[in-house]
This record gives C-alpha cells, structure tokens and sequence, in this order.
C-alpha cells in the first residue's frame, strides 16, 4: 500500500508542479482566483517537484520520501487554506484536501525514517 502511495503521490505532484512552473491557463486563472502573485505559482510549483522528486528518491533511501511526503502535505494545507480563503465551493477544495490527507497519511506510514534523512 505504502508503495502504491508514494507512486501515486509522486506522479500526481509531479504532473502538478510541472503544470504551475510552465504556466499553463488553469494554473495562472487559478493562483489569480484565489488572489496569488504569479511568482508563488512558480514556487508551489517548485516545490511540488521537489516534494515528488523526494518521493521517487525514497524508492531508495525510505528517508527522502518522509520528508518528501511531509513536504507534499504542508503544501496541500497551504492550498486548502487558500481555497477556504477564497470562499471557493467545496468541489473546488476537495481535490487539495483529498491530496493533503493523502500525504499526511504517507509521512505517517513513513514517519519512522525521518530521523534518518539524508540516509
């Protein structure tokens, strides 16, 4: 289960970040809906890769996906924040709180190996 997970996860924030750092529509009319400069688009989207990079690393040192899954979920929460912020509709929240959780639940599984980083 832990491995489908952190597969999921970091497949999932990859294709994320990448879209937030290219600048694609939806990514620019969304950080401009909930009232965000451009350039924390460009951030949120660094760090989604570098959260999704610490996942794939974590195939093989445990110590890297804790803390890219502890990374993942501080994000989601910002994100959720910012949705409820915005007074956004709960469909348009769900999809942040459903990914937050989702990491929160990996950095837990994982929450043993993060003593260990760098490893």
């Amino acid at each position: 289960m832990v491995l489908v997970l952190q597969i999921f996860l970091a497949l999932t924030f990859a294709s994320a970040g990448f879209t937030k750092v290219v600048g694609i529509k939806v990514q620019v009319e969304n950080f401009g809906k909930l009232g965000l400069p451009q350039w924390f688009r460009m951030m949120t989207g660094l760090l989604q890769l570098a959260g999704a990079a610490g996942l794939v690393v974590g195939f093989w040192r445990d110590s890297w996906a804790s803390w890219g899954a502890v990374l993942l979920g501080v994000i989601m929460l910002g994100a959720v924040g910012f949705h409820v912020r915005a007074r956004d509709k709960f469909s348009a929240t769900a999809p942040a709180l459903v990914l937050d959780a989702l990491a929160i639940v990996l950095a837990i599984l994982l929450g043993s190996d993060l003593g260990d980083f760098p490893n």
